[in-house]
């Protein structure tokens, strides 16, 4: 078996005691030693990368708010636990299995750039991981784990899969909608108090040009450091056991481990723990029992954010530089299998659809464009497809990510233009009417994944484009719909 426990643990972790019982704390003693320019030192040597989606440097990322902190104002500590990939559960089964490495690794990283708030960014339906969180940070209060002057909270947000987008989980923070910011985190943070209404604006950045790095009025923005739940849980054991024994696993270029996820057309879909470099056969095999009987592979989704993974580049290393040269990507690490009894031009619909209808419309391609390619694949599905419609798919396919303030368009176009170059026969097998017509996928979050069993968000099939389940939608985009983005009235859960 190829699976290990770096940060799955074998059992699940139910009090701090017997975390500290594990050997847990080590991380925090040690970082209370040593000046926080060691510990940013130590992640930078280690070569941990974030495992949220991008995979950027966590030590560059951590030096970046270091230096652009001021001992004026505030910094934080955002901890994003609002995971809503499609296909991926990883960050909810950690936070299920042990929220205390978490804990720990984001009372680290507040040491290393100076903040004096960790705030933990989870979803209100994610019932079972606030409680968790709750409890550990409890127990870390009542073991005098948390320093004097450091506050850690959670905020519970909405259920929209931009919210898992860090600036705008920031602004969801900040009591705004979940809409995507220009100015990065490490320049423009948290704001607790806003002054006046032309304050709000340029804190938000929600109309501000590409090329606004901060606050056009002068006020103070605080940054803030925002890690995904599985980067933050790998930071325990670097600061304890050194960057060179993070290095004993995984490849020169993606060190360490990832926690995977595998669904869809396999036999016990499931989360598990491999070391970097794993092919992506092996770890359909073991973490996903592998393909049904009888049945083979035609094709693999990372997530909703790349390309499509043929059958064959199964063998493909699971690391972000393998992943990368074959035109798809590791992503969050959630592999959506498919077989060949599944339709796949179906499931890129589903995809599209998903994507469309999560578009927040700040960026009118993102969201017009989408819409339309959502709608165009939808009508080759069903077999309703004229002439046009692979010219529609092909033309809106180029221009969804023209001026994407976020990487929402760009998912749509790495997505749909896989289906065009690597799956073309399919595709026209259902313009020429050779192919049983079909609907769109059910492509959406997972909301539990328990002993091989998924349970998808089935309503997610009445949502409308400006985020409503009303019986038709607006025609409004959400960004357009809200008005005003500094009152919002809670979205639906």
């Amino acid at each position: 078996m190829t699976t290990v426990h770096r940060v799955l643990h074998p059992d699940p972790i139910n009090t701090l005691d017997d975390y500290v019982a594990a050997r847990g704390g080590q991380g925090l003693e040690a970082a209370r030693q040593v000046e926080p320019g060691v510990l940013i030192a130590e992640l930078e040597a280690s070569g941990l990368r974030g495992r949220g989606g991008a995979g950027f440097p966590t030590g560059t990322k951590w030096r970046t708010v270091r230096e652009n902190h001021s001992p004026a104002v505030a910094t934080t500590v955002v901890v994003n636990a609002a995971e809503g990939e499609p296909g991926t559960f990883k960050d909810r089964t950690i936070l299920r299995n042990n929220p205390y490495q978490v804990l720990e690794g984001a009372l680290i990283a507040a040491r290393a750039v100076g903040a004096s708030h960790i705030i933990f960014g989870m979803k209100r339906t994610f019932a079972i991981e606030v409680e968790r969180v709750n409890n550990a940070i409890k127990e870390a209060h009542e073991a005098g784990w948390i320093d004097r002057g450091v506050e850690v909270s959670v905020f519970e947000g909405p259920s929209e899969y931009l919210y898992g987008e860090e600036t705008a989980l920031l602004e969801a923070i900040d009591g705004r909608y979940p809409l995507p910011r220009i100015a990065p985190p490490f320049r423009r943070g948290v704001t607790e108090v806003v002054q006046t209404e032309a304050d709000a604006a340029s804190e938000s950045g929600l109309a501000a040009p590409v090329s606004m790095a901060g606050p056009s009025d002068g006020a103070v923005a605080p940054p803030t450091l925002v890690d995904n739940v599985e980067t933050l849980a790998n930071v325990p054991r670097i600061i304890a056991r050194g960057a060179d024994w993070f290095r004993t696993q995984g490849t020169e270029k993606s060190p360490g481990t990832i926690v995977c996820t595998v669904t869809g057309s396999v036999k016990a879909p499931g989360v598990g723990e491999v070391p970097m470099g794993t092919p992506l056969r092996q770890v359909i095999d073991e973490v996903g029992g592998g393909p049904r009987a009888g049945r083979r592979i035609r094709a693999v989704l990372s997530g909703v954010a790349n390309g499509l993974v043929t059958e064959d580049q199964l063998d493909t290393p699971v690391s972000y530089e393998a992943m990368q040269e074959i035109g798809s990507g590791l992503g969050s690490a959630g592999f959506m299998v498919f077989d060949d009894h599944d339709d796949i031009t179906a499931a890129v619909a589903g995809v599209s659809r998903f994507l469309a209808i999560e578009s927040c419309g700040q960026c009118t391609p993102c969201k017009q464009d989408g819409l339309t390619l959502a709608d165009a694949l939808a009508r080759v599905c069903r077999g309703e497809a004229d002439g046009t419609d692979l010219e529609v798919i092909a033309q809106r396919g180029a221009t969804v990510g023209d001026n994407a303030r976020c990487y929402l368009a760009l998912q749509h176009q790495a997505v749909v233009s896989s289906l065009v170059e690597r799956f073309a026969h399919d595709l026209a097998a259902h313009v020429r009417g050779e192919a049983a017509p079909t609907e769109p996928a059910l492509i959406t979050e997972l909301v539990d994944l328990d002993d091989g069993r998924t349970v998808l968000d089935d309503r997610f099939a009445q949502k409308q484009p400006d985020w409503t389940y009303d019986d038709e939608w607006s025609g409004k985009a959400p960004a357009d719909r809200f008005g005003d983005h500094r009152a919002p009235e809670e979205l639906e859960a």
